[in-house]
């Protein structure tokens, strides 16, 4: 174990060697403390007593249907809604997203990663088509779609239970749920970046009926807003509650929030990056070490970068996401990252941080290992045939722009009654 400069992490440290379930005061302290290196040291100990050297990705592609959504004015920290008419706002039909599913064929591609706002008009049956034809057309991809929100706002628009949507997805060919919409479970912060949104009660009933219907699901957090650190660790312990009762969570997913393009981000004056790179590869250890009974934890590299990411592989991180083409919802808000990574950068930031690349499905099933693996398609620079350093930015055409929204306080939204942001708090 490395010198522990902060004292009170000592009894963390002994406590995880022991392998005992941390308590919410010792997450409060690894929140608070500013000893990064011990934190992530121990959470490395935790990842590894599960999943040795391995880390998975996925090689999937990131499909969103519309960006229409009924909380456009009410859920201010996102960047990706629009309202019917508003400029950017758009509804793909179904031709057109088979035709996007398609444009990334020649990518090894092993999950669609679905989702998108919540259209008044749009109805079940245009989810079921789309899931029976990508099915049809792709029979070897998993399909992960539709949050806990999106599933509760089709609920209620068709009059149905979440029960029997969640089947009829799964009837379709919908394998597992993302875990977006989560957020942070506070109350009081829920209030304002998302006062119309699901509660964290709902959300987490909404998981707890995929659970049981045999959906497994993803699990989420977005941190670097308006919460407090008390509010991070009882996020954290709901998660590990729901996951006692059910086990059906796969992987945990801290989500940094990005403040550009969103009212949030005005009204707290940020811009670029909210949160710092220190802060986000201690969210990603303290969920590891707090959420001993979900096996898996994913870095999201398209918001903390690649780079954060590789090194968040030695702070109890286990899987970077995969290729991600092509991310749009935080490209929105104003993320600087790639569009998508290549299949063979991947796997080579995986192994340039002395781990084992493993290829998974939906399911964190194995696809693939690398032991004999060499690059297939190390890229080029312009005009240098064979030489590394250009990277993807996805594919071509109309479908894959980004189309940014104009400056909120413009159209003249209310001001936010904003809480104690996170620095400094509890």
């Amino acid at each position: 174990m490395p010198l522990i400069t902060d004292p009170a992490l000592g009894p963390i440290g002994e406590k995880v060697s022991r392998n005992e379930r941390l308590t919410r005061d010792d997450a409060l302290v690894l929140f608070n403390s500013s000893d990064l290196l011990t934190i992530g040291r121990l959470a490395d100990v935790a990842n590894r007593r599960a999943n040795g050297d391995r880390v998975y990705f996925a090689a999937n592609q990131h499909i969103n249907p519309t960006n229409v959504c009924v909380l456009r004015n009410t859920c201010v920290f996102c960047s990706f809604a629009r309202m019917p008419q508003e400029a950017g706002a758009y509804t793909r039909s179904l031709e057109e997203v088979f035709a996007e599913a398609d444009a990334a064929r020649d990518n090894p591609t092993r999950e669609f990663h679905i989702v998108g706002g919540l259209h008044p008009k749009l109805r079940l049956a245009y989810y079921l088509d789309m899931f029976r034809g990508l099915q049809a057309r792709h029979p070897g991809v998993h399909i992960k779609a539709l949050t806990a929100v999106e599933v509760a706002h089709l609920a209620r628009l068709e009059r149905m239970s979440v029960r029997d949507v969640l089947i009829a997805l799964r009837d379709a060919g919908v394998t597992s749920l993302p875990g977006g919409g989560a957020e942070v479970f506070s109350p009081a912060a829920r209030a304002t970046i998302a006062d119309k949104k699901l509660s964290g009660e709902e959300w987490l009933a909404v998981h707890r009926e995929a659970h049981r219907l045999g959906i497994p699901s993803n699990c989420t957090m977005l941190y670097g807003h308006v919460e407090t650190m008390a509010d991070r660790v009882d996020h954290l312990l709901a998660l590990r509650a729901l996951q006692d009762e059910t086990s059906g969570f796969l992987t945990y997913i801290p989500l940094a929030y990005h403040p550009d393009h969103n009212e949030l981000g005005e009204a707290l004056g940020r811009t670029g990056t909210a949160t710092t790179g220190c802060d986000d590869l201690k969210n990603i250890a303290v969920g590891r070490l707090v959420l001993d009974n979900i096996p898996h934890v994913k870095t999201h590299w398209p918001m903390v970068t690649p780079f954060i990411s590789q090194v968040a592989l030695t702070f109890g991180c286990d899987d970077l996401e995969g290729t991600v083409v092509f991310e749009r919802v935080y490209h929105e808000a104003g993320a600087g990252t790639p569009m998508w990574l290549g299949y063979d950068q991947v796997v080579s930031l995986i192994r340039g941080a002395g781990k084992q690349p493993v290829e998974r499905d939906s399911l964190y099933r194995t696809v693939r290992t690398f032991k004999d693996w060499a690059p297939t398609d190390p890229g080029r620079k312009p005009g240098v045939p064979g030489v590394p350093g250009v990277r993807p930015q996805g594919p071509e055409g109309p479908t894959f722009q980004i189309s940014h929204r104009p400056r909120a306080r413009a159209r003249g939204q209310r001001e936010l009654p904003v809480l104690s942001a996170v620095d400094g708090a509890e």
